[in-house]
């Protein structure tokens, strides 16, 4: 009992002292207001490489929910702790960033402080842009002040309590914020994986969605680039990109990463189109070495699976009712493009469904959103790459469709819980 009531104030003790840093960290001084926007407009080399920075972080994506306004924020951001809205990067002096100076943009990227001292919420992947060098953050900010201002007061979050109390954010920076630039690598490496290195662990902050999350929100130590979920959708991991039936190579990524689209692997979609158009507009020494990085990370190839086992689960599933409809779906659905046969297959690069890390993931949740909704073409609005099917199919043919395609092109057992998972997924659909 004696030492049960010491563990009890050791406890409480170490609980004390880590509410007293957190509450020390909690509040940061605010930083002097511009009095003026800067004038960084003139230097038109640094404005182009901020661009450049942009386009490989992806800003626009998450800082634009109107196409019309870009950075103008307010895009709404699902986490497991509510829906927070992104803000307003625009130089507009009273609802976005006119008036900070260059040095409270470097420290809410490097620390996750606003200029004014309140916390920011790590959604904001400043844990990554803290590895940011300083010119490339003075670059991102010149071009960032050089954009259209937009008038857009921020969005109020909608995060549960306690976690809506901001300076709860300072005991986990304390845990999980690492400052300072990357640790230079044990060996000797080459200029390209260098670069790839800074890119993807910075700026690009690829692991943010790449890497499972622990019960706080932060990357799980040990697992770097192991997938995650994200807005629904599967984040694939990045250290088993060897591992797919038809394993990745440098060339295959910089073409998914460039043009969201691998001849041997499938389309980009969901949270990863608008990376890949991003990513297009960089440069392309930049993508490459990225994909250096990443393929870098890779295990050796799984050994090839016996063509016998593939072939029995496909025959055992055959012979079910439920592929027999799913091929008749196919056949009216679908097989205008992806049929072997199908010029609209050779037209638009699509690859052969055997192939789909859509079809062969471990998840139906990329297949299902993918049925249901689509695919986008270049981000157009209206144009498809893939029509969406959510008006057409119900939730059981998704289910048939799919064990069809599971077991038909893919060779691998069908998923379980398809229907079940068709119609989650299908609530959680934006409607127009």
């Amino acid at each position: 009992m004696v030492k049960a009531g010491k563990l009890g104030l050791i406890m409480l003790g170490v609980a004390g002292v880590a509410l007293a840093c957190a509450i020390r960290y909690a509040w940061q001084p605010s930083i002097e207001p511009l009095l003026a926007p800067a004038p960084t407009g003139a230097d038109t080399a640094l404005v182009a490489h901020g661009e450049q920075v942009a386009e490989v972080g992806d800003c626009m994506y998450c800082h634009t929910a109107n196409r019309e306004k870009p950075f103008a924020g307010g895009m709404p951001l699902d986490t497991p702790f509510g829906v927070i809205y992104s803000t307003n990067i625009t130089p507009d002096p009273d609802t976005g960033i006119g008036r900070w100076p260059l040095d409270a943009f470097t420290r809410a990227l490097r620390e996750g402080v606003s200029r004014d001292g309140h916390l920011l919420y790590p959604a904001f992947p400043y844990p990554h842009f803290t590895k940011m060098s300083d010119s490339d953050i003075a670059a991102l900010y010149a071009y960032l002040m050089s954009v259209a201002p937009v008038s857009a007061p921020a969005h109020p979050n909608d995060l549960r309590f306690p976690l809506n109390f901001r300076p709860l954010v300072a005991g986990w920076n304390l845990l999980y914020l690492k400052t300072g630039e990357l640790q230079p690598p044990d060996r000797s490496e080459s200029p390209a994986w260098l670069r790839g290195r800074y890119l993807v662990e910075g700026a690009a902050h690829c692991a943010s969605c790449h890497t499972p999350m622990n019960a706080l929100g932060a990357e799980k130590n040990g697992e770097a680039f192991a997938g995650n979920l994200i807005d629904s959708w599967n984040a694939p991991p990045l250290n088993a990109l060897t591992r797919a039936p038809k394993p990745w190579t440098h060339t295959q990524l910089v073409d998914y990463l460039r043009t969201g689209l691998a001849s041997e692997h499938g389309a980009a979609a969901g949270p990863m189109l608008p990376v890949t158009q991003h990513l297009g507009n960089a440069p392309e020494s930049d993508v490459e070495a990225i994909a250096t990085y990443l393929m870098s990370l890779q295990p050796p190839p799984a050994p090839a699976q016996p063509a016998s086992s593939r072939e029995k689960a496909s025959r055992t599933d055959d012979a079910s009712a439920q592929s027999i409809r799913g091929g008749t779906l196919f056949a009216s659905s679908c097989a205008g493009c992806h049929a072997s046969e199908a010029p609209m297959r050779e037209i638009g690069g699509s690859p052969a469904l055997g192939l789909s890390s859509v079809l062969t993931s471990d998840s139906p949740r990329d297949a299902i959103h993918l049925v249901l909704q689509g695919n986008p073409w270049n981000g157009s609005a209206t144009a498809h790459y893939m029509p969406p099917f959510a008006d057409v199919l119900d939730d059981d043919q998704v289910d048939d469709l799919l064990a069809y395609l599971r077991t038909q092109y893919a060779q691998r057992p069908v998923w379980k819980d398809v229907s079940r998972t068709t119609a989650a997924i299908r609530k959680e659909i934006p409607q127009p």
